[in-house]
């Protein structure tokens, strides 16, 4: 690749996820549906072949409006949801040889403890509230297989007062928190076991401006420090603007427009992109 990024740590091929029973219309093809939808069995289709590439130290934004099937992509990698059909490799299973779907449950939870970190649009869903921030640190360590306690407080500690968690917090449960830092506690949990590629899903989602800004600096200051790939969902071009190398723009499940960020926000080829751009400034 000729943008200063060699290597894959993400492929995925032809990902496609369905929410319905289908039937024979919407089984007739593309041509056969309303936007993702079918109006004879009712079926969405949150993603259609999908195929993406991120590279090593990249972040790779996506782009689009609300059911265009930009979370169900970090859903089905995390696996959250079981896609319908596709494939996707990591580098850093396997090589890159083996689809980390088709994979045993086991693998499953070891490529989700280890080589993926997550962090999700709502706290709730990545953390246990009543838990302490140390402990839901640890949580994703003793998934990974550690069980020196010792060891694990030492990371979490670390790891906490590197997302600017107080020392004197550290023992407290993300419920007290503000929004802002429990997606600091998320981050912090989500970097646990050193994982090659954090999934991003609208991180800044119900914060604050001010707020907003110091998750994404952040997030800007881990990549820079540790070279990590991420795959950022956002709505906002604003956030992609500033933290993402290239950008995948999607529409009712599939990619309309890809490319290095600033090309795409600079000089939108498709309409819809247009549209999103424009509605920006």
């Amino acid at each position: 690749m000729s943008d200063g990024f060699d290597s894959k740590a993400l492929k995925v091929d032809a990902l496609t996820k369905w929410f319905g029973p289908r039937c024979p219309r919407c089984l007739g093809g593309e041509e056969e549906l309303e936007k993702n939808y079918c109006p004879d069995c009712g079926t969405v289709y949150a993603l259609r072949d999908l195929s993406l590439t991120l590279y090593e130290g990249e972040v790779l934004g996506v782009v689009g409006e609300s059911g265009s099937g930009k979370s169900t992509i970090l859903n089905c990698l995390y696996y959250d949801m079981e896609p319908s059909s596709g494939s996707a490799y990591l580098s850093s299973f396997e090589g890159g040889s083996v689809d980390i779907f088709s994979v045993s449950a086991q693998a499953k939870r070891g490529i989700r403890n280890t080589l993926l970190g997550k962090v999700y649009q709502n706290p709730l869903q990545g953390l246990k509230m009543r838990f302490s921030a140390i402990s839901n640190v640890a949580e994703k360590l003793i998934a990974a297989g550690e069980r020196n306690v010792a060891a694990m407080e030492a990371r979490a500690v670390g790891l906490l007062g590197h997302v600017n968690i107080p020392s004197f917090r550290m023992r407290e449960a993300p419920e007290f928190f503000s929004g802002g830092m429990q997606q600091r506690v998320q981050i912090a949990k989500a970097l646990s076991n050193n994982p090659p590629i954090l999934l991003l899903d609208e991180v800044t989602t119900g914060l604050d401006l001010s707020v907003q800004a110091k998750v994404l600096d952040l997030v800007k200051q881990i990549q820079r420090e540790l070279g990590i790939s991420m795959l950022l969902v956002s709505h906002d071009l604003g956030v992609v603007r500033m933290l993402a190398d290239r950008t995948v723009v999607m529409l009712d499940g599939k990619v309309v427009e890809e490319g290095l960020t600033d090309q795409i926000l600079e000089d939108p080829q498709e309409p819809y992109t247009q549209e999103l751009v424009h509605s920006m400034l």
